[in-house]
């Protein structure tokens, strides 16, 4: 059954008169799943107005009473996971377990922020006076533009939308087109759980319209992107111009290490899914292999006879261990890299191809895809994010660092190793925003920083205590009780 959507303004479900409409579509099946309002520039306006109306009640409910409403929310998508995570797995793409997993994941993230309410600790710090007293507090920034992408559709709003709400912010939600109909149940979600009305707002459609109108409004105080590199680079410079707080979690070309002393069954298993799981489409996904010499054939050898036993078709079949990939576009960008990589020389050694034949045709299903290649080769610098791994073998450990840091990312890093002391100049040396030891790329627990360096981003984490950072100003407060003028920093 076809959902129908339209636009969350002010508390209401919307259908604008004459509106345009667009719909998602199954990537393994090709069905529709929801239709949905191609918003205008007028009603991101109409949007903006709500959140700002809504703003001075939302900012002074006392943040311990905002947290009540998060974990009222949290609670619901709990009861609702099920059908979530089939959602997310229709409309994305992930295998079943991934599709409940983007739902659990919104549901620890929303917990965690609800607790924050009775946190969201300042400092106090003591004077060069007497009788004076220093703190500083958080208060919200304002109105805040949450723009998602496809591949974690209910984690990554959730990690935007609870953090910026829990601050006392009213939030404007533009998610990724092509699974709106995820981002229209996470709205929903906080409607049931007795958002007041215009504290969040949804409005749907492309980035050139929807997305640019929350960049240039200037009523809008603070945006939080995430996405590609090239887009990113748009949404900061537009941002900039007028003057707003601008967060960006951008891409990743994400290492795993494994030295000659790793437990290699582990390291396998770790490799397979920081790769292939959600086909490769996380910007944390594991998407080059550096491997020490010693091991460097045996290990392969073990890597392609997995690799060619995964079980590739419809990710809603619990022992699916992948599904489609996105999107037709993504499909053809996939392909190009693996294309390109031929014409560089670079070994297939397993993959490499459009599956086709019977329910494949129906989707954008691609074989777990294995080269070997050359540091400096496309595949080896470039984000690809889809089911295709680069291996590259280095002599030693101080190689594998210095390969392992020369792309233009720095997300997620991984090493494989028994050898304690190496394992702790990995962490120091590193150059990432997240290193897992004995670990693959992926996997962010939600009481952590999650970003990252270089292209990566512009600074700025999300998730723990830091989510706040984000969404918060830093006001600084002087109390002098001592009944007369002081003068800091005067002679004395």
């Amino acid at each position: 059954m076809v959902e129908e959507f339209g636009l969350f303004i002010g508390g209401h479900w919307t259908i604008p008169e004459h509106a345009h409409r667009f719909h998602t579509r199954s990537p393994s099946t090709g069905e529709e799943l929801g239709h949905f309002v191609a918003a205008t520039t007028a009603d991101v306006g109409r949007a903006v107005t709500a959140a700002r109306e809504a703003l001075p009640a939302w900012r002074a409910l006392p943040a311990p009473r905002r947290g009540e409403i998060l974990l009222a929310a949290a609670r619901i998508f709990r009861e609702r996971k099920e059908a979530l995570g089939r959602r997310v797995t229709q409309e994305m793409g992930k295998v079943i377990a991934e599709g409940l997993g983007d739902v659990q994941e919104a549901i620890d993230f929303v917990e965690y922020m609800a607790g924050e309410g009775r946190r969201m600790a300042g400092e106090t710090v003591p004077s060069e006076l007497p009788g004076k007293f220093c703190m500083t507090v958080r208060q919200p920034k304002g109105v805040v533009a949450a723009i998602t992408p496809w591949n974690f559709p209910t984690a990554i709003p959730n990690w935007k939308i609870a953090a910026a709400l829990i601050a006392g912010n009213t939030v404007v939600f533009k998610p990724a087109s092509s699974t709106s109909l995820c981002g229209a149940h996470v709205v929903k979600v906080y409607e049931d759980a007795g958002l007041p009305p215009g504290v969040l707002n949804l409005v749907t459609g492309s980035g050139g319209v929807v997305g640019d109108a929350l960049l240039t409004d200037p009523r809008v105080n603070a945006i939080s992107f995430t996405g590609g590199v090239e887009t990113g680079r748009e949404v900061y410079a537009k941002g900039a111009r007028g003057l707003k707080s601008v967060h960006l979690e951008l891409g990743g070309k994400n290492p795993q290490i494994v030295l000659n002393d790793a437990q290699q069954d582990l390291a396998l298993e770790g490799l397979l899914f920081g790769a292939f799981g959600s086909a490769g489409q996380r910007c944390t996904a594991t998407s080059r292999l550096i491997l020490e010499k010693g091991i460097y054939r045996e290990f392969l050898e073990k890597l392609v006879a997995r690799v060619e036993r995964l079980k590739v078709g419809d990710p809603l079949d619990p022992s699916m261990e992948m599904g489609p990939v996105a999107s037709e576009d993504q499909e053809r960008k996939i392909l190009g890299y693996m294309e390109a990589a031929r014409k560089e020389g670079d070994r297939l050694l397993t993959g490499g191809r459009k599956l086709t034949g019977g329910a494949y045709d129906r989707g954008y299903f691609l074989a777990p895809t294995v080269f070997e290649t050359t540091h400096g080769h496309r595949i080896s610098k470039e984000e690809i994010f889809g089911p295709v791994l680069a291996v590259l073998r280095v002599d030693d450990f101080a190689e594998a660092v210095r390969v392992a840091n020369d792309v233009d990312y720095g997300l997620s890093s991984s090493i494989y190793t028994r050898d304690v002391n190496v394992a702790y100049q990995a962490v120091d040396r590193l150059e990432a925003g997240i290193t897992y030891v004995n670990a693959p790329t992926i996997g962010a627990e939600v009481q952590l920083p999650f970003g990252g360096i270089k292209n990566t981003g512009n600074g700025g984490r999300e998730a723990g205590s830091v989510a706040l950072e984000e969404f918060t100003e830093i006001k600084t407060v002087f109390v002098d009780y001592s009944g007369r003028l002081q003068k800091a920093q005067i002679d004395r």
